[in-house]
Order: structure tokens, then C-alpha cells, then sequence
């Protein structure tokens, strides 16, 4: 089978899937993408397009995100339309819709199944943008992501299926959209994110490896941003510090802002956060690692005796659940879609996103008390494995869904999986 992946940055959400297919060596797998320098996926041929057309900076702010979709679409067109001189032509197109990529594919392969990723549809209540006070909507909001959701408008048009990793993303969407969108998500490999009573983190300030014996606290996001909660984690800390005072708070994401506003201060988030903080915290208890290999990132979660993960209402974050599968006692935001994974006190903890004496309060009893809430962990990774799992449980329903849309003679045998 002739298999093309689109997505801006390669490989996306489409990591494990692409890995798995290109590692079976039956297929020839296309990955289109804009990222300069895509990584190496064995049995995947990475294809470099570029855009169409920049937008102006001047250009008007209730169509430049369209402009940017389409100028994205027809790079891929033009991509496609290469490919298909070249003699490819795909069985099966699997894309990202976010970014517009896949909005003119009809144009050039009118005949072949397409399923698109649609993660998130911006509306004015519910979601991310308005829920914190600390960042205001403006009164245009509504006009705004409407125009935002111009690029998911078109192309529910465009696939013949699409997919949305939890029920509230999907529910995001309008209910006009429901019955070409399936739920699944795109899979943690549990098999390989297991716990490890034995792993330990040298950090450059300490004289020792931290190990699951010390009361290690977690932080992970992208970036250091209000959207992820990175400021109400910050405000859990001296009150998590002050009780614990062998406690230490390892950080790690980078400094940009992915979601939302950008920090007014100088140095980013983290140093407004510093600067309202003052010497609250004691920072020699506190480690930023700023982005960190995904090997030491794993590690880092195997000898957390609390992972923290707040969050608005947003996409659900990778890191949650690979927190969940490698066993860690995580208290997480009480958002959707957190409590699609999280039931409190059975597979996780649950405190309100704005109440950090209440997070902090959730992380000083687990820290205290590890045997108690040991068995938290083990039906964290439990959940995961029963629900998440890319080859148990996520890989054979994208498969079927890829099956049931291209020809008899293209279908992936499911027998062995």
C-alpha cells in the first residue's frame, strides 16, 4: 500500500503509527512535512514542501489565519502534484487539519480516502481562552476564533474520516461533525514506559543521584506557560517546600509560549513568576532543566514521587499519560479533558486549577505518605495500558479505520496484531 502522512512538524502525532507501519517494510510511506530537518523514521521517506505564500504582517487579522492555511494547502498540492508525476499516488492520506494543509488534496486526488487529525475547535467558553482571569479575553474573542476555525470548517468537507484523541476534543467540534470523527487516541507505548524502582537522576547541584527515595515533585510542559499552569504550580511551591523540607522540585519545558498570551516580563513566565514569588521559594530545593533528551525526561518521571500536571482546558498532554504509565501518583487540574484519565483517588489525584494551596496541600500528602498512595500509581499505569496503549489497544482501531476505506487489495493484515 502507498501510505502519505501531512504534518507541518513532523512526525506529530503520527510518531508511533509511522514507526510501526515503516518498520513492517511492506508499504512505501510519504511523510510531507515543513520541519527542515524531519528526523529519520526507518522505511519512511520524508519530503520537505514549503509554503505557498506568506501573509503579510499588515494582512487583516480575521483573515490571516485562513491565508496561512491556504497558502500551507497549496504547498502540499504542489507537493502532491509532484509526487504524482513521480508515479505515487497514495492508497490512504492521513493529515493533520489544523495547520490547512490538507484543504486542496480533492483538487489533485479527488478519488483517495482521506483522514484527517482534528484536535481542537476554538470556541469563546469552555475552553482554554477565557477560563483563567489573568488572561482576559478581548471583546473580539468570538470574531476571532471563528475565523480560527475556518481552517476545520473547510476541511471536515474535504476527509472522508477524522479522528480526535478524547471524547471533549471531539465535543469541541460541532455536532455536525460527529459522525465522520471517531475517538482514539494516538497511542503511548506502555510496553517501553514502565516503571523502574531502580532509575536515578543525576542532577549538576547535587553530590547524589535522586532516586524513587527521595521526595521528588515534577513539573513537565512544552513551555513554562499559563495555559499548561505553570504560575499556579509555581504558587503550590512555597507552601510544598515549607512542609517538605527534603522535598526537590524538578522543572522541565522551555521558555517560549506555545498556548495563550506571552508574558509582559522580560525573561518570560518564569521570571515573573520569581519576581511576585520573591524568596518564598527556596530555590536551591528548585531545578530548572529547561528541554531535556526524551531518555532523561523518562527517567526524570520514573523517580517522581508526585507528578504535578496542571492544565486549562486544552488538549490532552502526551506527558500525562506517559507520567501515568511509567507510575507515577499524579494530581492534575480538575479540567477536561484530565478527567477523561483521571478518576480521584483511584487513578490519580484531582485538585481546582486556581486553588494552589489545594494542589500544594495534594503534594505534601503524597510525598509523605508514598505507601499510601503507591497503589494510585499502579492503577495509573493500569488505566493507561487498558485504554491508551499505541499497540494494544490504539493501533488496531487506526488500522480498521484505515481498512475500511481503502481497497480490498490495500488492507493491512490485522491477524498478527
Amino acid at each position: 500500500m502507498n501510505i502519505l502522512f501531512v504534518h507541518q512538524n513532523m512526525p506529530g502525532q503520527y510518531k508511533e503509527l509511522a514507526q510501526w507501519l515503516g518498520a513492517r517494510g511492506q508499504h512505501r510511506i510519504v511523510f510531507l512535512t515543513q520541519r527542515k530537518a524531519p528526523p529519520d523514521i526507518p522505511g519512511v521517506e520524508a519530503r520537505v514542501y514549503a509554503v505557498h505564500h506568506r501573509p503579510s504582517p499588515k494582512s487583516y487579522a480575521l483573515s490571516r489565519v485562513w491565508e496561512e492555511a491556504a497558502s500551507a494547502g497549496m504547498g502540499v498540492a504542489r507537493a502532491t502534484q509532484a509526487l504524482e508525476q513521480e508515479g505515487f499516488r497514495p492508497d490512504i492520506v492521513l493529515g493533520h487539519v489544523g495547520w490547512g494543509e490538507l484543504s486542496f488534496l480533492r483538487q489533485v486526488w479527488p478519488q483517495v480516502p482521506i483522514i484527517g487529525y482534528f484536535e481542537y475547535f476554538y470556541r469563546p467558553t469552555g475552553g482554554s481562552v477565557g477560563f483563567d482571569p489573568e488572561e482576559p479575553s478581548s471583546p473580539d474573542v468570538a470574531f476571532t476564533l471563528q475565523a480560527r476555525n475556518t481552517v476545520p470548517l473547510v476541511n471536515i468537507e474535504v476527509v472522508d474520516r477524522g479522528v480526535s484523541p478524547t471524547h471533549w476534543q471531539r465535543d469541541r467540534f460541532p455536532e455536525s461533525f460527529h459522525e465522520k470523527l471517531y475517538v482514539c487516541h494516538d497511542g503511548i507505548r506502555t510496553d517501553l514506559l514502565r516503571p523502574d524502582p531502580k532509575a536515578s537522576l543525576k542532577l549538576k547541584r547535587l553530590d547524589r543521584p535522586l532516586t524513587r527515595g527521595d521526595e521528588v515533585v515534577t513539573f513537565v510542559a512544552r513551555n513554562l506557560e499559563r495555559t499548561r499552569g505553570f504560575h499556579m504550580f509555581m504558587r503550590a511551591l512555597p507552601d510544598i517546600l515549607r512542609e517538605r523540607p527534603q522535598a526537590r522540585v524538578v522543572i522541565v519545558g522551555g521558555s517560549e509560549t506555545s498556548y495563550g498570551a506571552k508574558s509582559r516580563h522580560p525573561m518570560g513566565l518564569r521570571g515573573e513568576m520569581q519576581a511576585e514569588l520573591g524568596d518564598s521559594i527556596d530555590y536551591d530545593r528548585v531545578h530548572f532543566l529547561g528541554r531535556v533528551p526524551y531518555d532523561d525526561y523518562c527517567t526524570l518521571l520514573r523517580v517522581s514521587r508526585c507528578h504535578v500536571h496542571l492544565t486549562m482546558p486544552f488538549v490532552l498532554s502526551w506527558s500525562l499519560l506517559e507520567a501515568m504509565s511509567m507510575g507515577a501518583v499524579v494530581v492534575g487540574s480538575d479540567v477536561a479533558p484530565v478527567r477523561e484519565v483521571i478518576r480521584h483517588g483511584e487513578t490519580g489525584l484531582l485538585a481546582d486549577y486556581f486553588d494552589p494551596t489545594a494542589v500544594a496541600a495534594q503534594v505534601v500528602q503524597v510525598l509523605a505518605a508514598p505507601e499510601k498512595y503507591a497503589g494510585i500509581g499502579a492503577a495509573a499505569r493500569a488505566h493507561v495500558v487498558e485504554n491508551y496503549d499505541f499497540l494494544t489497544r490504539c493501533l488496531p482501531e487506526h488500522l480498521r479505520q484505515i481498512n475500511a476505506l481503502v481497497p480490498d487489495a490495500a488492507k493491512i493484515d490485522l491477524s498478527a496484531l
